[in-house]
C-alpha cells in the first residue's frame, strides 16, 4: 500500500478496534475495561463506535467487515489519486504543446520578417 494512504489509519490514543470489540463482548480485564470506559466519556467517536458494535448481532463477523471497509476506502483513494495524476499529466502535455506551437510561430515570424 502507498504510505500516503496509510496515514489515515495511524494509531491514536483511542482503543483499537479489537479492544472496543472485546469491551463490547465483555472480554477485557477490570483495569482494561476501566481504561476504555474513561476514554469513552471523552471521545464521541469511540462512544458511537461502541454503540454501533452493541447493536450488531453477529459480532464474530465484525473484523472481516472492518477489513473489507478499510480495503474499499484505500481502493477509492488510490483510484482518485490515479485520476488526479492522469489529469495533471494531460495538463502538462497541453502546456508543452502550446509552448512548442508558440515557439514555432515565433521562429516563423522571425524568419519571415528577417527576409
Amino acid at each position: 500500500m502507498n504510505d500516503h494512504f496509510a496515514d489515515i489509519f495511524t494509531e491514536t490514543t483511542c482503543p483499537t478496534q479489537e479492544q472496543l470489540l472485546a469491551y463490547v463482548e465483555g472480554k477485557l480485564s477490570a483495569a482494561e475495561r476501566h481504561r476504555v470506559e474513561m476514554h469513552l466519556q471523552d471521545c464521541d467517536l469511540c462512544s458511537e463506535a461502541v454503540e454501533g458494535l452493541q447493536a450488531i448481532a453477529q459480532k464474530e463477523q465484525i473484523p472481516g467487515w472492518l477489513r473489507e471497509a478499510k480495503w474499499n476506502v484505500l481502493k477509492k483513494l488510490r483510484r482518485k489519486n490515479h485520476s488526479r495524476r492522469k489529469q495533471d499529466f494531460y495538463l502538462f502535455i497541453g502546456i508543452v504543446a502550446l509552448v512548442v506551437i508558440l515557439l514555432a510561430i515565433a521562429l516563423y515570424w522571425g524568419y519571415h520578417f528577417s527576409r
